[in-house]
């Protein structure tokens, strides 16, 4: 089975080609990723529209670049996938478009992707991981912890209730004069920087339940930043804020999957792993506590390679052939989503405004 994928939910324009074998073992046979960092930096975060352009100019560029790669031509795939959602609706719509027209035009299947489960299903490709397993998502938008039954079949135990994590990361770079995307420097910086300089709360740490907020960690450092003396920051400064900000995140996600890990073994007692992804699930600190947790909880940590746990086309792709497999394939009258949760059933969060 042979499938391509098409991303195009934020800030980068992806496709891949994975093939996978009789046993379930995926292949990546291409793999291609255009950036749209330097585009969007100038606005200090992603400006929609102008996602949006890019991924209109650039997508057909990309899918041809993945299939050239991958020494194939349309008529070889048995399916097209594109992330369906959740996401900046501009860019998602550029993707459906894109992916519906391959579909016509070769007649081959077309199956919408939700972009959420593409991260939740990665460790399925790289480390052929079983269900069910606890799965820590973590990402510019989106911090969440689910237990992960089976393919569309998914349980949240808790979310965010204000900031996703990697907002707070790109936020208090900003503030530090770091740049953008926040985690990379952030994480750079505090590799110099003194952990115990700063004082900084730990939201939620040591609270009932698996909800996240981010938010007051993030007001803390510009507080802490405001009564420094006067002038600018000096990098002994950047770089001690970076690692006590660093490690105050490292800490409450620590805390509240270990939590996750309780409930999880509750409702799937079988269960061993615990899976992170997204793209905060590439700074090392965060796996460096998530080792320290899973080892104390008896858990196996399975994290697929950094450049797979940000956004990419393989992930939709091998989503795509999870679902091929159980003979889910989608209409071409499907309408891109900008909002499309992993559990539609999940109780909203306490906190935001918003009442439990």
């Amino acid at each position: 089975m042979i499938v391509l994928g098409i991303e195009t939910s934020c800030d980068e324009t992806a496709a891949a080609v994975i093939r996978c074998d009789e046993g379930g073992v995926g292949e990546i046979l291409s793999d291609v990723v255009l950036s749209q960092i330097e585009v969007h930096r100038p606005f200090g975060g992603i400006v929609p529209e102008v996602a949006a352009r890019a991924h209109l100019e650039f997508a057909d560029h990309v899918v041809k670049q993945a299939m050239e790669q991958a020494g194939l031509n349309f008529d070889q795939l048995d399916a097209v996938a594109a992330t369906g959602g959740p996401g900046l609706i501009g860019g998602v719509i550029v993707g459906v478009m894109t992916a519906k027209a391959i579909a016509a035009a070769h007649s081959i299947p077309f199956v919408a992707v939700n972009h959420l489960e593409g991260h939740a299903l990665t460790a399925r490709l790289t480390n052929q991981v079983g269900f069910p397993y606890l799965l820590l998502l973590v990402s510019g938008g989106h911090s969440q912890l689910l237990i992960v039954r089976g393919v569309g079949d998914y349980t949240r135990l808790g979310t965010t209730i204000d900031d996703a994590v990697g907002e707070a990361f790109d936020k208090s770079a900003k503030l530090l004069g770091l740049g953008y995307p926040g985690g990379p420097p952030i994480e750079a910086a505090a590799k110099n920087g003194d952990a115990t300089r700063f004082s900084l709360p730990r939201p939620l740490r040591g609270k009932p339940g698996c909800h996240f907020s981010f938010s007051g960690l993030k007001a803390a450092v510009k507080r802490t930043i405001d009564a420094l003396p006067p002038g600018e920051l000096q990098a002994q400064d950047v770089n001690d804020m970076a690692a006590s900000f660093q490690t105050a995140v490292a800490d409450v996600i620590g805390d509240r999957t270990r939590r996750a890990i309780q409930e999880f073994r509750d409702q799937c007692p079988h269960g061993t792993a615990l899976v992170v992804a997204g793209g905060v699930a590439a700074n090392t600190a965060l796996r460096t506590k998530l080792e320290f947790v899973t080892k104390i909880e008896q858990m196996r940590l399975i994290a697929p390679p950094p450049h797979l746990c940000t956004d990419n086309g393989a992930m939709i792709a091998w989503t795509g052939i999870e679902h091929l497999k159980l003979g889910h394939t989608d209409s071409l009258n499907f309408a891109p989503r900008p909002r499309w949760p992993l559990d539609p059933n999940a109780p909203k969060a306490a906190g935001a405004g918003v009442k439990a």
